[in-house]
């Protein structure tokens, strides 16, 4: 009788013990599953955010892409060509020759690129101290010369 009794306490203690263990995992289910529909929309959301953003871009650009691929160039070795040409003037004694300030802590040289599309180029320049930014303009012949003209510029107020 004894042994009756002590079984049944010990499976009663393991049935609530199990369940208080069930309710809890059930509830960390919810919760995961909560947060990851949360994640889901914040996914979603910085997808669409990116595509938007990028919109503005060569690469994010289809007709810029295209107006190249039609004149038989590589989109991605024109984006390589104007970017090594226009870093590869910060190497002048007086300074990249398309930024139209002087520097005055040391010669301005750009140090960022964003293409916008087939012809423009937003870049980001600086002595050390002052900085600015300007549009560049770049054209590419069928011989594969290339000419940069800075369009527009502004130099920050320190």
């Amino acid at each position: 009788m004894y042994l009756f009794i002590f079984t049944l306490l010990v499976a009663l203690y393991m049935y609530m013990s199990q369940k208080k263990i069930y309710e809890s995992q059930q509830n960390e289910i919810k919760d995961l599953n909560s947060k990851i529909l949360t994640l889901q929309e914040d996914l979603e959301f910085v997808r669409y955010e990116n595509q938007d953003l990028n919109y503005f871009t060569f690469r994010g650009n289809d007709n810029a892409m295209t107006y190249y691929e039609n004149q038989g160039y590589d989109p991605k070795n024109i984006e390589t060509l104007v970017t090594e040409q226009i870093y590869a003037q910060n190497t002048e004694s007086e300074g990249n020759p398309l930024i139209p300030y002087k520097g005055i802590e040391s010669t301005m040289k750009i140090n960022k690129l964003r293409f916008l599309n087939h012809r423009w180029v937003l870049a980001d320049f600086t002595d050390g101290r002052y900085w600015g930014e300007l549009i560049i303009q770049y054209d590419l012949d069928e011989n594969k010369n290339l000419t940069l003209n800075t369009v527009e510029s502004v130099l920050y107020p320190f």
